[in-house]
């Protein structure tokens, strides 16, 4: 008998030399088409793309405002010049940078030493001391990361997360009169539709995107201990805190006037929080959803081609709803573990909030993952009325409830013999095998007004949604 071969990756041909490059992660491999809108705001050569904006714009904003004696009023050529650094910055700058980069062993020195560059032998060359002027790194690194998050949720992950909730508003629109047998605990309960019980998880998927629609980003540039410490040594003569305020307000961001030397990242925390819980939600109803297909009211298409299981040939497996809570769990845990370290920094400033950051693309990226799962199996998805009928017609038991309440409310009303209507519901369907004619029966031996004794004789667990329908029609945005 031939032994079996033990695994040993180092006998074998190195990934690490393959050209080009495999990714480490899945993000930058397998899921790189849904993740890539990202890139141009989350990944590291848009953080320096970022920081040459904000150092080119604040080299602008000091000729600009006058804050320095000598730094004059730039021309319009000048200007374009200046903007079309960060505009330009491609293969080759990434490059570029890299190399001045290995040489600084600092990235926010190789961006001011990049940007420099490019001032030798122009007409700016003279002010070529206003890049970086009176900045310590984190003026920069806080307003890039702001401007790059910001761009981030706007631009790509909101779009994105909005179109989903639209997707499954629609869905809760078309299944808003569809009667669902509920269950609280698991057990059978009071019947639904199942467009309600979508259109709850809509509400409120749409409420926290609401809150993120209302988040502030802050900014600071304030130097090296947020005291302006060497912007009034070198110029005492200017207002450097309504410099500061116009030139972070001009990003469009929110000007955060006291810090130490980093910008506090609390506005990051809570943009964190409020993404992980719309996961968490979202999380929810993939869950659900998964429950509702192995239940049978779902029914999956399969893709021509697709394969279900590699043993079983007739799965349609429920993949998408898997892969999203998946993706969902590592988001919300990367989303925690930057809202609890983000918002500490030691004394005046610790590092801690470097690597970090370096992590807020990848928890985006997993959430983004999720959100185009959903998406995507949702387009797989039809209602099954035939076995929500059935489970509903195989439940008269859940009719107890509407029963002992129009007992009650006739009780109230003077009705004689309505007493202890609940207790008489209990004893007629717990752990009972019930059916239509043995919920008619009891009604039909209650002394009700002939109009409750009619409405409670038409009542079927079908029927039995009360304002479902109306709620969705109403409510859902």
């Amino acid at each position: 008998m031939v032994a079996v071969t033990a695994w040993n990756p180092s006998s074998l041909v190195s990934l690490a030399d393959v050209e080009p490059a495999i990714a480490l992660g899945p993000l930058d491999g397998r899921y790189r088409p849904v993740a890539a809108p990202l890139v141009d705001h989350l990944s590291e050569p848009a953080l320096n793309r970022a920081r040459l904006h904000v150092e080119v714009e604040w080299f602008i904003h000091l000729c600009e405002t006058g804050a320095v004696p000598g730094a004059r009023e730039l021309t319009a050529d000048e200007t374009t010049l200046l903007r079309a650094i960060p505009a330009g910055f491609d293969a080759a700058g990434i490059a570029e940078h890299a190399e001045i980069e290995k040489v600084t062993v600092h990235d926010v020195k190789a961006v001011e030493y990049y940007i420099k560059r490019r001032l030798e032998g122009t007409s700016l060359e003279p002010l070529s001391e206003l890049v970086h002027f009176a900045c310590t790194s984190e003026d920069i690194n806080n307003l890039s990361y702001a401007l790059m998050v910001k761009g981030a949720v706007e631009q790509v992950w909101t779009p994105a997360a909005a179109a989903l909730v639209e997707d499954i508003g629609t869905l809760a629109r078309l299944a808003k009169a569809v009667p669902m047998l509920s269950r609280t605990h698991g057990q059978t309960a009071t019947p639904t539709t199942l467009g309600k019980e979508l259109a709850v998880l809509a509400h409120r998927l749409q409420r926290q995107l609401a809150r993120i629609g209302r988040q502030e980003y802050l900014g600071k540039i304030n130097g090296a201990t947020g005291t302006f410490g060497a912007h009034t040594a070198a110029v005492p003569g200017t207002d450097w805190i309504a410099v500061s305020r116009t030139f972070v307000e001009g990003l469009g961001l929110t000007w955060n006037p006291l810090t130490t030397q980093i910008e506090s990242h609390d506005w990051q925390a809570e943009l964190y929080a409020d993404v992980a819980r719309f996961g968490r939600v979202l999380h929810n109803l993939a869950t659900d959803v998964w429950t509702y297909i192995s239940l049978g009211y779902f029914a999956q298409a399969a893709a021509k081609g697709s394969i279900g299981s590699s043993a079983m040939p007739h799965k349609i497996n429920p993949i998408r709803f898997e892969n999203a809570e998946a993706n969902l769990e590592i988001s919300a845990a990367l989303f925690d573990t930057l809202g609890a370290t983000l918002v500490t920094s030691r004394l005046q400033r610790d590092l801690t909030d470097s690597t970090s950051q370096r992590n807020i693309g990848v928890a985006f990226g997993h959430s983004l993952l999720a959100i185009d799962n959903v998406r995507r199996g949702l387009t797989t998805l039809s209602v099954n009325e035939a076995a929500l009928a059935a489970d509903l017609n195989a439940s008269w038991e859940v009719l107890a409830e509407p029963i002992q309440s129009a007992m009650r409310a006739a009780a109230v009303a003077g009705v004689p013999g309505m007493d202890n209507p609940y207790e008489r519901l209990k004893d007629l369907t717990r752990g009972q095998a019930i059916d239509a004619a043995a919920i008619q029966e009891f009604v039909a031996s209650l002394p009700l007004p002939a109009d409750t004794a009619a409405r409670l004789a038409a009542l079927t667990p079908g029927s039995y949604v009360g304002l479902a329908e109306q709620l969705v029609d109403e409510y859902l945005r």
